[in-house]
């Protein structure tokens, strides 16, 4: 039976550089969620012409035919009906792309990269959960640095998600990066070894 690991954890807590450390250091397969999301709204697939008709009145496609995700971003993170009615489009595509890359994948051990692996019931894809946790004071700030975004901006996106004290007590293993790189690699090197 394959090992499959979903990495989930709060916005802007590490998920990319614990999956990236799994990837480079341990060789493990990454399937990330959200470059299936972005696949599913790329130019010009079905989702993006749903999408593109709700929004159509509020600049919601670039020049270029593709999505604004800013502009989205702005839509879904104020509305919770308008995030779940674009979630209700994106997420049967992101969990169909899991099964087809895990039934296919020759490896016995995988890394699903779920932000929201709770909030979109996806934990039956998994055999164990690990949350990245920090306090919320270094999610928001990295959140701001990193897609410069006004503190209200970083807080509605972090109160969309579920509380990381939910995660971390549905967890498996929860990996603390509330202190160095140091620190966080290091707890992965004791789970790996």
């Amino acid at each position: 039976m394959k090992r499959i690991i979903g990495l989930t954890g709060g916005i802007a807590t590490g998920k990319s550089t614990v999956a990236n450390y799994l990837a480079n250091t341990y060789k493990l397969p990454i399937l990330d969620a959200d470059i299936y999301a972005r696949d599913a709204v790329a130019a010009p697939s079905p989702i993006l012409n749903q999408i593109a008709q709700r929004y159509s009145h509020q600049n919601i496609l670039l020049a270029n035919g593709e999505l604004n995700r800013a502009k989205l971003g702005e839509i879904i993170f104020t509305n919770l009906g308008e995030r779940l009615w674009v979630e209700s489009l994106i997420h049967p595509y992101v969990k169909e792309r899991f099964n087809q890359e895990i039934a296919v994948s020759p490896s016995n051990i995988l890394v699903l990269v779920i932000p929201l692996l709770f909030e979109v019931g996806m934990t039956d894809l998994t055999t164990e959960i690990w949350v990245v946790s920090c306090s919320e004071s270094q999610q928001i700030q990295r959140l701001m640095q990193r897609n410069s975004l006004t503190l209200e901006q970083a807080q509605a996106r972090i109160q969309s998600q579920m509380p990381l004290a939910e995660k971390i007590a549905r967890a498996d293993v929860v990996l603390d990066n509330s202190q160095n790189l140091e620190t966080l690699l290091k707890q992965l090197h004791n789970i790996l070894s």
